[in-house]
Order: C-alpha cells, then sequence, then structure tokens
C-alpha cells in the first residue's frame, strides 16, 4: 500500500494539485433545498468506491491529499460537501453560521447523492468511510434507507459531542430554550464566525503540516470557511444523537476511536459499539480527533486497519 507522508506532502503538493484539477471529476447535485457540490475519481479497475462522508466545517477541497492516496491504491472515491459545508449551498445570510433545519436532511442528501450519482457511475463493492459529523450521518442514512454497502468505517464518528466544561443536560437544555424562543439561527454561546487557530491551540491533529496545509487551502478561498454552530444546528444534532441508541446496523462496522479527542465524546462510540452485532472499535493511542489528517504514526496505523477492514468486506 501507498501511503502519503508528512516528509514529502509539500513537494507532493503540485502532484496533489494537478490529480485534483485533472482527475477529479466536480458538478453540482441539484436537490429541492439548494446544489451539493461533490467530485469523483475513478481509477481503470478499482477494488472497490469509497464514499465518503465527511465531518462539520470539512469538504472536498480539505480532503485533496486523501482522495489522492486512495486513487493511488486503485480505490474510486466519491465525496460530496454537505449542505452548509464547502462549495455546497448555505441556508442562513451569514454564510459562516453552521446550521440545519433537521439532521436527517443531511442523510436525505447523501440517499439522493448514492442513487443518482455513485451508483449510477460504479457497479461494485462500496465501503463508506465517515469522519465526525459524517459518521452520524453515514449511520443516519445506512440504517434508514436501503443501500448496497458492504461496510462502514467510521473515524471519530459525533454519537455525542464533548461539551468540555458544560455538564451534557445543561447544554441540551440551553439548545433547545434557545430554539423555542426563536434563537435557532443565532450563534451558540461562545461561537463566532471562522477563525483560523494557530497550530499550538487547535484541537484537530499533532501534525503541523496537514494543519497548516488546511487552513492554507481555506484562506485562500473564504467560500470554503465555515464559523460555529447555531443553537439550531446544536439541537437538531443532540436531537439526532439520542436516537442512536434504537438504531442497529445491519452491516460490518469499524469504529476508530481518537484517544485525545476533544471534539466528540468517545463514551458514545462505546455504548454504540455494545449494541451492535458486527461492531468493532479501536482506539488510537495520542491521537486528537481528525485520525485521517494526523501525524504519520497515527494516520497510517488507522488508513492501514481501514484497507484491512475494505479487504474483509464481500
Amino acid at each position: 500500500m501507498f501511503y502519503s507522508t508528512e516528509s514529502d506532502l509539500l513537494a507532493r503538493q503540485p502532484e496533489i494539485s494537478q490529480f485534483f484539477a485533472q482527475q477529479v471529476n466536480k458538478a453540482l447535485l441539484t436537490t429541492t433545498n439548494g446544489d451539493l457540490y461533490y467530485g469523483y475519481a475513478i481509477p481503470e479497475q478499482p477494488k472497490a468506491a469509497i464514499v465518503i462522508s465527511s465531518g462539520r466545517i470539512e469538504g472536498l477541497d480539505k480532503y485533496q491529499e486523501l482522495i489522492w492516496e486512495l486513487f493511488k491504491n486503485n480505490y474510486a472515491v466519491f465525496i460530496v460537501d454537505h449542505q452548509g459545508q464547502g462549495r455546497s449551498y448555505r441556508a442562513l445570510a451569514n454564510p459562516h453560521k453552521g446550521f440545519v433545519n433537521k439532521f436527517t436532511d443531511y442523510a436525505d442528501d447523501l440517499a439522493q447523492f448514492d442513487s443518482q450519482i455513485v451508483n449510477t457511475l460504479y457497479q461494485g463493492k462500496k465501503v463508506m468511510l465517515g469522519h465526525s459529523m459524517g459518521g452520524a450521518i453515514a449511520v443516519d442514512f445506512l440504517t434508514r434507507f436501503k443501500h448496497n454497502y458492504s461496510g462502514v468505517f467510521l473515524s471519530a464518528p459525533m454519537f455525542d459531542i464533548y461539551t468540555k466544561g458544560t455538564p451534557k443536560p445543561l447544554a441540551k437544555l440551553a439548545a433547545r430554550t434557545a430554539c423555542l424562543l426563536g434563537f435557532n439561527q443565532c450563534y451558540a454561546l461562545g461561537q463566532t464566525d471562522y477563525l483560523a487557530y494557530d497550530f499550538l491551540n487547535n484541537d484537530l491533529t499533532s501534525s503541523e503540516v496537514r494543519y497548516q496545509l488546511f487552513r492554507q487551502t481555506y484562506q485562500s478561498d473564504s467560500i470554503l470557511q465555515l464559523g460555529g454552530v447555531t443553537y439550531g444546528w446544536l439541537n437538531a444534532a443532540f436531537g439526532f444523537m439520542s436516537t442512536l441508541e434504537q438504531q442497529q446496523l445491519t452491516l460490518p462496522v469499524f469504529i476508530a476511536s481518537a484517544e485525545n479527542d476533544t471534539v466528540v465524546d468517545n463514551q458514545a462510540q462505546i455504548a454504540l459499539v455494545h449494541r451492535q452485532n458486527n461492531a468493532v472499535l479501536q482506539t488510537f493511542a495520542g491521537a486528537k480527533h481528525e485520525l485521517l489528517f494526523e501525524q504519520d504514526t497515527i494516520r497510517q496505523a488507522v488508513l492501514s486497519r481501514f484497507y484491512q477492514f475494505c479487504d474483509s468486506l464481500n
């Protein structure tokens, strides 16, 4: 297997940029609410198709290194920017505000993308790769819609939010009350427009080169920038996550959990695995939230398990 490395990443940027420009097909998918931006790359004889459901503030542009790497390893790759993220439509006048009407809207969009784009262009083994919020969306899609996926690999999935110093019942009550009072489109307490935190203060990754590339990408094109969450998004997310206890996935599941995660609550991942018949969880030591953008030792361990998981599926 080929693994992209931090030491070569900057030197490889021209190659990755050329691949992204010339071999990743990009287009818009029209939905009832607005247009979703998506991309795909299909090698001549792919082993399988990887459909990426990315996390909050993420999208196609951020995943260039991984898409290039998967393609070099002979996987077809499909990815759609979720509504309110990346280059897809944003519902509010201030595009920085993280907002969704209903959390299930995300999976409704993913289902349309899967049926109209992925299944039209590719027939063969398909694996879902979901990160963070995208992991929650993947589970919602896989439990509510008829599909033909062989398995799902979840990187630090958002099955509950790490609320730091605020007791979780209080955070849920605040979000619910704010929405009842008509503040659903207002930023939640402490949330602001897009901020580029310096590397030393970031909660996402311990790979400085990958973190700086992510920030440079968003600095060079402000349309990608997304700020904090609104009370509406928070209330919708808490509401959806409370339903996960009733969900049963009928396909193989692998959960990669980040030991030092301060974005999502790892206890909810452990609880979900205990309720499933065919789920495996592995905790990656020393890892921050973004396992797919971590330093090489962690990232390669995660991707090695991912490739093993893909090979194990029919």
